[in-house]
């Protein structure tokens, strides 16, 4: 068997963690929540009420307040799959670098489906605008800060933890004139994070979810939607038709909205 020495652990660990390097979207979400990731699986994430602040003068305490549980489940229900012909397996993996480059293409196309299911939440945002056509940096602007002071009134700290997502027509519009750039050569700039505005780190993606009519920006803490992921399985095996080598595996994972007031949406077009 070609493929007898394929080392399935060593390249699923590899795929992952290539995968986290190249995710935007993805990248800025809870993950706390990842761990044994399984198919049709629901992951509880806690989460209780404030209790009530009452002023305290003095004598008897009223009867302790019941606080409610306001746990949520996060679906473990989305599988995106890849299949493809690398010849001799055990021949691929002897020579520097080639396995590595004939991956690249399942890793790519992993991150953008797991950035796209990410930006689909934006639906589920806590507050969406309306449809917005925006052609101007001052229009740019008062959508990011009508988002921002959402935000703001929902006690959320405009810090390094809120992102603004932007699609790339809306950035371009206001970067020359509001965004500090980040023109260094950093790891921000990996992560597609291009500058701050008022506090918030700018981040560009053309993975943001598109409605047909609108481009759906999204303003959001880390914390706004969970994600839980996990490369679970790679495969090499013989196709049934044509000779050679084949790779197939999958990746699992779910997302859901969990903080909606964190996460405000701007719906925008040209």
């Amino acid at each position: 068997m070609a493929y007898e020495n394929f080392k399935p652990t060593f390249w699923s660990k590899y795929i992952q963690t290539e995968l986290d390097k190249k995710l935007v979207l993805a990248d800025f979400t809870n993950r706390q929540f990842e761990g044994e990731v399984e198919h049709g699986k629901s992951v509880k994430i806690l989460g209780v009420s404030r209790p009530t602040i009452f002023r305290y003068t003095g004598g008897d305490l009223p009867s302790p307040e019941e606080v409610n549980d306001t746990s949520v489940f996060l679906d473990i229900n989305v599988v995106d799959a890849f299949n493809f012909m690398v010849g001799d397996i055990d021949r691929v993996q002897s020579v520097p670098g080639l396995m590595e480059k004939l991956t690249e293409g399942a890793i790519y196309g992993l991150k953008q489906a797991m950035d796209s299911s990410v930006a689909a939440q934006a639906v589920n945002a806590g507050r969406l605008s309306a449809s917005t056509k925006i052609d101007s940096a001052a229009g740019a602007k008062s959508a990011v800060d009508t988002g921002l002071l959402w935000l703001r009134e929902n006690d959320v700290d405009i810090d390094e933890e809120v992102a603004i997502e932007l699609s790339p027509f809306v950035y371009q519009l206001m970067k020359d004139k509001y965004i500090e750039l980040d023109t260094s050569n950093s790891e921000m700039l990996k992560k597609g994070i291009l500058g701050w505005y008022d506090n918030a780190r700018v981040r560009v993606s053309n993975n943001l979810f598109n409605d047909g009519t609108d481009v759906y920006c999204m303003i959001r803490t880390k914390n706004a939607i969970a994600l839980a992921n996990q490369v679970q399985k790679i495969k090499p095996f013989e196709p049934e038709k044509g000779f050679g080598d084949a790779l197939k595996g999958f990746n699992l994972y779910g997302t859901k909205v969990v903080r909606p007031k964190e996460l405000y949406v701007i719906k925008a077009h040209k």
